[in-house]
């Protein structure tokens, strides 16, 4: 039996990584990279450092700053990022997300939020859902990122549950590697990117059911 689940944000409970590409790419122009939207799949389910840094050595300029200077493009990213996100509502969750949870609070199964955005408690309270979870993982308080599996196990032990009796959400592949480092019972959610790896791989929430995973 599955105690409770443990969910990815973008590309599981709504779709940013448009407003991440954009915010990216901004700033990759205002440095001089050239980014596309086939390298933006590289910065899915990372966190921004390691994203900046991908881009740098992208463009051939992972020398090129100080630390205090790369700082000062994360927040200028993130600012940008912010801005876009401003726009969000209720309407942006992804199909079938609202439902699912709320069939989880009927049946008080526990969930969390586990990413690499540090804008999560923000996108939530946008999208309604915020009291929806019980917990989120401040990825601030990480010592790795994902694909390392501590955000997943920091979310199982913030809702009470051990890993093995929880359900993890991804989207992207260095999470789905992220949820089975972590003994927890994965579940792929199909956004355009190929998935390995995964116990069950559905296209949208309803395909799936709350009962049946508490089962697994």
């Amino acid at each position: 039996m599955k105690k409770g689940f443990v969910f990815d944000l973008d590309g599981v409970i709504t779709d940013t990584a448009k407003y991440h590409y954009l915010a990216w790419k901004d700033l990759a122009d205002s440095i001089g990279i050239e980014i596309d939207l086939k390298f933006n799949e590289q910065l899915k389910g990372i966190d921004r450092m390691t994203s900046l840094e991908r881009i740098l050595i992208h463009g051939g300029k992972a020398d090129t700053y100080t630390a205090e200077e790369k700082d000062a493009l994360a927040l200028q990213k993130n600012t940008h990022y912010v801005e876009l996100l401003q726009d969000l509502t209720p309407e942006d969750l992804l199909p079938g997300v609202k439902e699912f949870l709320e069939e989880a609070q009927t049946k008080d199964v526990p969930c969390a939020i586990a990413s690499a955005s540090k804008n999560a408690p923000f996108i939530l309270e946008k999208l309604g859902v915020k009291n929806a979870f019980e917990a989120i993982v401040d990825p601030a308080t990480l010592k790795k990122g994902k694909p390392d599996p501590e955000i997943f196990v920091r979310a199982a032990e913030a809702i009470n549950i051990t890993p093995e009796e929880a359900v993890g959400f991804e989207d992207a592949q260095a999470g789905l590697d992220g949820i089975k480092a972590a003994n927890m019972y994965a579940v792929g959610v199909y956004s355009g990117e190929e998935l390995h790896g995964a116990d069950l791989i559905v296209n949208k929430l309803t395909d799936i059911s709350v009962d049946e995973l508490i089962q697994k």
